[in-house]
């Protein structure tokens, strides 16, 4: 079974006050399905996590044409591509319940080893995702160019916003990133949605935010210490 494919109807956990869907749910649902599938390949917990292996994303992209609502039936479909040294590529695909194209996107992850916090090669621990070629694969994710910003915050990263890798999960950047972005009274719908993971920021760590919002573009970008830990790009259309 080298595509995966899951459903689920958007609860209130799901969506915003607008009732659309989350940006976090958005890429929770690709996290979720990323992990689902790659047990199902044989790469599961017994592989990685038992063995003290983590696996992280080092970057993302998704194109979003629609919000799915509350109450609505979304399809989740993914599927890996062929590894990349120590890369893991993989491809998403959200579709409402009459098979309408939602958003695409893609991924590269990686595996980490939990005590050295380093990438470690697949094949040297017997981990192996066979991938496979689609006609359907939307790019893999482009790097985020380095932008002037001009808004600033410092905040201390809770116990709440980090996993079982024992760092801020990935998809709570995005709910930080609506927080800067949007209002009571109107949803600013992101069309395109970029990031990079260049270090994990750990429980208790100071994190510096920075950032700025154009009437099209939102880039933001993380440091600790004096080190980036990731950075955002998201592009924006009409207010819907």
């Amino acid at each position: 079974m080298n595509i995966y494919e899951t459903s689920c109807t958007l609860k209130n956990r799901d969506v915003n006050l607008f009732k659309k869907l989350k940006t976090s749910r958005l890429f929770e649902f690709l996290q979720e399905a990323s992990i689902a599938h790659t047990e199902e390949l044989g790469a599961g917990r017994e592989k990685t996590l038992d063995r003290g292996l983590l696996w992280v994303v080092v970057q993302q992209e998704v194109k979003i044409i629609r919000f799915p609502e509350y109450d609505e039936t979304v399809r989740i479909v993914s599927w890996p591509g062929n590894t990349m040294h120590v890369l893991f590529p993989r491809f998403y695909r959200l579709l409402d319940a009459e098979g309408s194209l939602l958003a695409e996107g893609s991924a590269l992850w990686a595996l980490m080893d939990g005590k050295t916090r380093r990438f470690v090669f697949p094949e040297a621990n017997g981990v192996s995702v066979p991938g496979i070629v689609t006609s359907e694969e939307y790019p893999l994710p482009s790097r985020i160019a380095e932008e002037n910003t001009d808004r600033q915050m410092r905040l201390r990263v809770p116990f709440s916003w980090c996993d079982l890798n024992g760092h801020m999960n990935n998809t709570r950047y995005f709910d930080l990133m609506d927080d800067l972005l949007q209002n009571s009274s109107v949803f600013s719908a992101p069309e395109l949605i970029r990031t990079e993971y260049h270090r994990e920021v750990r429980y208790g760590e100071e994190l510096t935010v920075l950032w700025k919002k154009t009437d099209r573009t939102f880039f933001m970008k993380g440091i600790t210490g004096e080190k980036a830990a990731f950075r955002i790009y998201a592009e924006f259309g009409q207010i819907r």
